[in-house]
């Protein structure tokens, strides 16, 4: 009778599974690496992205704030002027051509328009996260926040010229407002002695009464607007340094 004998297989040594294991263990964790740094470059790319996008809009905040400042200068050198001339009646009869040019260019002020489309987009989209340095998390911040400020400011010279024009149409000829507007918006000096509604010393102290008030809003629009530049001069240099960008 044969005997059959069973074939053995040859038993691995530990240092064979050890090998095997840390094959596996490198071939996993350099994958993790791997997708680690193209994570990371992701991020990275996305964060000057970002910053790259932010001083192409304070580039052009600087612009806009820097005419809103002449802007600014130039209304108050209006109101002034209506102020002064609506101190008593023989001034403003002697004056009618200048209140009506000044009143009719002192009122006009809009609103600052800054341009917001990066920092929504950090807002919105969680973007703040990519930017690794809380530095500039913070000197970014802190630029933003300097505009509610500026829109309550904005705010009180806007119900001031409601309260202005509600005066001024007592006193102004209707007739000769139309006529000042020119095709493209801007405003024409009619030239000759124009006339006012009324001489009244009471009713032109109170329109030039709302004529200083404007200008002290005018004046605080002012000073947040130079403080506004400056904070987006240092900004953008920050950036630019940080980020070597031009």
């Amino acid at each position: 009778m044969e005997v059959h004998h069973h074939a053995h297989t040859a038993r691995k040594k530990w240092t064979h599974y050890f090998w095997e294991f840390l094959m596996l263990f490198l071939a996993v964790f350099c994958g993790f690496l791997a997708e680690y740094q193209l994570e990371h470059k992701i991020e990275k790319d996305r964060e000057e992205q970002f910053i790259s996008s932010l001083v192409s809009d304070l580039k052009d905040d600087t612009i806009s704030i820097s005419k809103q400042i002449e802007y600014v200068k130039t209304g108050i050198i209006y109101f002034d002027s209506l102020s002064f001339l609506l101190q008593s009646p023989d001034l403003a009869r002697k004056h009618g051509e200048s209140i009506y040019y000044t009143a009719r260019l002192g009122v006009r002020l809009t609103p600052l328009v800054n341009n917001n489309r990066t920092i929504d987009q950090l807002k919105n989209s969680g973007g703040f996260r990519l930017i690794h340095d809380q530095e500039t998390s913070n000197r970014i911040m802190k630029y933003y926040s300097e505009f509610p400020e500026l829109r309550k400011i904005e705010e009180i010279f806007s119900d001031e010229n409601v309260a202005f024009k509600e005066v001024a149409s007592k006193v102004m000829d209707q007739s000769v407002y139309r006529s000042q507007i020119n095709p493209d918006n801007s405003v024409a000096r009619i030239p000759g002695n124009l006339r006012l509604l009324t001489y009244d010393l009471t009713t032109l102290n109170q329109l030039g009464f709302y004529a200083v008030q404007m200008n002290g809003s005018r004046t605080g629009i002012l000073q947040l607007l130079q403080k506004l530049k400056r904070s987006a001069e240092e900004l953008l240099m920050y950036l630019q340094k940080e980020y070597h960008l031009k």
